[in-house]
């Protein structure tokens, strides 16, 4: 027998955790109980019945209300646990240090599309001994990573001893690499100085990369199941539909807004990002943020960057200096007016082709070649330095802006930057559903000799380490939410950009001093947002509104 024993000190235990509640189900005498506490769930909260004994009796119980969560429960015996000989390099893991903390920690649950802590609820809970909030830091750096734990002991006097992890994050957006492992060791490692036995996880049942984590620690798999709540939050787990997990997260942010709203969706080609959107007579076709709202031409002067900048400079916006790309001795005289040059195909995107920070002629031939392997014609654009900032206009009105920073990778003293790199990059795929990743070719190899790095070599512990010079988030770019400190200015640019281009749905990109201070360089508009790139701003429901305006909640303009 796996699972602790019914006959504990304390019955019907409840435990808060901020998001929600642990029930620990074999501390009920009747089943029946257990269904009645779930069903006293607050609204967006997720509250989780764990140990369940009889979940055939629970669910019979509440047959409409309740499911069985599709996860897995893993185990790690402390007897067997074997402890890394060194400690993770760059890491420190302390408690929670202060309120502001918890507005970090839920930033990066929102990413991540968990429920985030009621932060005065877990505030006021901070010093509750049953449970251990920590978090992960590198050098003075701001939360990179949380887990909770819950001491089975100090909760209902476990007569296994054990405990409990719950709440496992790491920002998707670092480049410190092992943040997970460290936070879930550090816990195993202080529930066993406590003397527990045992530290217990549950998992989604098709997390590869979290159960492989798991097993590499040495947790194993148990026969424990969960039961929770059927409410909006859990739907996607107890519909028994595919639907989302066919698209990227692109698609499926706005197929999970659409389906919350009651509005059927048609899969019409999951793989290229079609769907189709329909309520009452009105119906939509969409390819993931682009739909049939933008027009033809709207959609061509995006897809065309010289399109693009011929409207922009008839609406008096400001944009780098830029030629195309025509025989050596004109590209050369180009690059010495301007020292430094951005190369960039006329068509194409996700960043293919576009290298930055071009500053001798031999260089800018090579780009040039690189870049007609996407298109025939090529932009030679002078290299303005600064912030990359992606603003998200959608029926023109400012609804998200994010400053887009290169690929990092840290040193650890151990490994090369190639290995570096590969880590750095599996971290970015999962975190985005394969859609990120860090290709190591010319521009990176350039991009590290820039900075006298070769791929074979070893970084000291610590180093820090630009991959690549462009941010665009497919080749391994993270972004930044600054959607509050956007300055005015720079929001009034973005809706005059989306006017003059006649879209209602764009992401345009800036190059900016700061995003709280007025001067900017235009240098791309991109039809096809990623709006899932920008939780937790409501980038979905704006869409949607845009689509449905009938079902449109009021709220407030990110401009405004």
């Amino acid at each position: 027998m796996v699972s602790p024993s019914p006959k504990e000190s304390f019955t019907s235990v409840v435990v808060p955790c901020g998001w929600g509640r642990l029930i620990f189900a074999h501390t009920f005498k009747d089943p029946t109980d257990v269904a009645k506490e779930l069903l006293k769930e607050k609204p967006d909260s997720r509250d989780i019945a764990f140990y369940v004994t009889d979940p055939h009796v629970i669910l019979n119980t509440a047959p409409r209300d309740l499911f069985m969560d599709p996860s897995h429960t893993f185990r790690i015996r402390f007897a067997s646990y074997h402890p890394l000989p060194e400690p993770f390099p760059n890491l420190q893991i302390t408690g929670l240090q202060s309120k502001a903390e918890l507005e970090e920690i839920n930033r990066i649950y929102r990413s991540l599309g968990m429920v985030p802590f009621e932060v005065a609820e877990m505030w006021a809970n901070r010093d509750d001994p049953r449970l251990r909030l920590i978090v992960a830091r590198s050098n003075g750096s701001g939360v990179l990573g949380v887990a909770l734990g819950v001491d089975h002991h100090l909760a209902f006097r476990d007569i296994r001893n054990g405990s409990s992890l719950w709440s496992l994050a790491v920002d998707p957006q670092i480049s410190v690499p092992a943040v997970g492992e460290a936070l879930v060791r550090h816990l195993v490692e202080s529930y066993q100085a406590d003397g527990r036995s045992y530290l217990d996880l549950s998992v989604l049942h098709d997390n590869e990369n979290a159960i492989r984590l798991y097993k590499k620690i040495g947790f194993e798999r148990i026969p424990v199941f969960a039961i929770k709540r059927c409410n909006p939050i859990n739907e996607h787990l107890f519909t028994g539909s595919d639907l989302e997990k066919r698209y990227n997260p692109y698609a499926r942010i706005i197929i999970h807004e659409a389906m919350r709203r009651g509005i059927s969706i048609e899969p019409v080609h999951p793989a290229g990002g079609y769907f189709r959107l329909t309520l009452g007579g009105r119906s939509i076709l969409c390819r993931e943020s682009l739909s049939g709202l933008t027009s033809a031409v709207a959609m061509s002067r995006c897809d065309d960057k010289e399109m693009t900048r011929h409207a922009l400079e008839a609406a008096q916006l400001r944009l780098p200096h830029q030629t195309r790309a025509a025989g050596p001795e004109s590209n050369a005289a180009f690059l010495e007016t301007h020292r430094s040059v951005v190369v960039k195909p006329a068509r194409g995107e996700q960043g293919r082709g576009v290298a930055v920070n071009i500053t001798t002629p031999e260089s800018l031939e090579a780009a040039i070649v690189s870049a007609r392997e996407e298109c025939d014609i090529v932009l030679i654009e002078e290299y303005v330095s600064g912030i990359d900032l992606r603003i998200v206009v959608i029926n023109y009105e400012v609804v998200a802006a994010a400053e887009r920073h290169p690929p990092v990778v840290t040193g650890t003293g151990r490994h090369t930057v190639r290995e570096l790199i590969e880590r750095a990059s599996r971290r970015r795929a999962a975190a985005t559903g394969g859609e990120s990743t860090i290709p190591v070719d010319g521009e990176a190899i350039r991009t590290l000799e820039e900075q006298d790095w070769k791929l074979d070599d070893t970084p000291q512990e610590g180093a820090e380490i630009r991959v690549r010079n462009t941010a665009n988030l497919h080749t391994g770019g993270t972004i930044h939410d600054v959607t509050a400190n956007l300055h005015p200015k720079l929001a009034e640019v973005a809706v005059a950009a989306a006017r003059a281009l006649e879209i209602p749905v764009v992401g345009m990109d800036l190059i900016v001093k700061a995003c709280d201070a007025p001067e900017y360089w235009i240098i791309e508009a991109n039809e096809r947002p990623g709006l899932a790139n920008h939780e937790p701003q409501p980038t979905a429901e704006r869409f949607v509104d845009l689509l449905f305006p009938h079902t449109a909640r009021p709220h407030t303009s990110a401009e405004s």
